[in-house]
């Protein structure tokens, strides 16, 4: 194989892979915050995607008027998400907690079938779609504001959690919930917060995504399936590890389907899982708990 189409697969990979990077990011968040995975994180992406061709298409607004509205408006449906469902049942089992994280997975996707239909939508690419050649390898502009916009998120969230004083009590939260609490830190809004940050990441992915692979309202279950790989994959707690965790994944799905059969292309995350579980089940970049007795 030349070195034009293995540049090919791995550019291909990591715009994919991206896109499961943020959605891993957001189950880390939430994870962190609450110690619960939210399994509706998927369906985050999904209302951005969806929600973008909404705007683009019913209201007639620019793509860029309608990712704004579609990110901000998915945002607020993690906001909601927290006060209606998750923090009525605080302190309940974690079990049960993720089992409405399912319930709200099912409802939103739900939703989004009675209004906006079963059919497969496109959104225009953000800045043209003439293809670069690089080394025999052909690019397209998308592709770059994918990898682009994934890095200033990763840079965002870095610099929120190390240089915001939100950020950093959201990272006391973490740690321990009742320290936080006693040092004057809201608990409840924190965890509020992080399903806010958690859903605008998410739908960041969905409408950087949607212009290549096109979207419907059932994309979220493969995407926060995936998504769940990586998170575990890299380590679960940690999104430096979140985030690579995608971008692997994302490769050699890409390679695996170039190489062996695009027919197994959506086996391949969850095989690496696995792999990956029985050999470090903290993960690549995970450290394994120690606990005192």
């Amino acid at each position: 194989m030349d070195l034009g189409s293995i540049l090919q697969y791995l550019v291909s990979g990591l715009t994919v892979g991206s896109t499961y990077g943020l959605t891993a990011l957001g189950f880390t968040i939430i994870f962190n915050a609450t110690r619960v995975i939210n399994f509706a994180q998927g369906e985050f992406v999904m209302l951005g995607g969806m929600l973008a061709v909404f705007f683009a298409g019913a209201l007639n607004l620019g793509v860029f008027p309608a990712v704004l509205l579609a990110v901000s408006c998915t945002t607020l449906v993690g906001v909601c998400m927290e006060r209606l469902t998750i923090r009525p049942v605080q302190g309940a089992n974690v079990v049960n907690i993720i089992i409405i994280t399912i319930g709200v997975s099912i409802f939103i996707r739900g939703v989004v079938m009675l209004f906006l239909g079963k059919d497969t939508f496109s959104l225009p690419p953000f800045f043209g779609t003439e293809a670069l050649e690089f080394f025999g390898a052909m690019i397209i502009p998308q592709s770059i504001w994918i990898l682009l916009i994934t890095m200033l998120v990763l840079v965002g969230l870095r610099t929120y959690f190390n240089k915001t004083i939100f950020g950093k009590a959201m990272l006391a939260c973490s740690f321990e919930q009742k320290a936080a609490h006693l040092v004057g830190i809201s608990v409840d809004r924190m965890i509020m917060l992080s399903f806010a940050i958690s859903a605008l990441v998410g739908s960041i992915g969905g409408v950087i995504l949607t212009p290549i692979t096109l979207t419907s309202y059932d994309v979220g279950i493969m995407l926060g399936l995936k998504g769940f790989a990586a998170c575990i994959l890299g380590g679960l707690g940690n999104p430096f590890g979140a985030a690579a965790g995608g971008l692997i994944i994302g490769v050699l799905e890409s390679f695996g389907a170039g190489f062996i059969s695009s027919a197994y292309k959506d086996a391949f995350a969850f095989i690496i899982l696995l792999v990956i579980l029985f050999v470090k089940p903290s993960g690549i970049f995970g450290r394994a708990d120690i606990e005192r007795v």
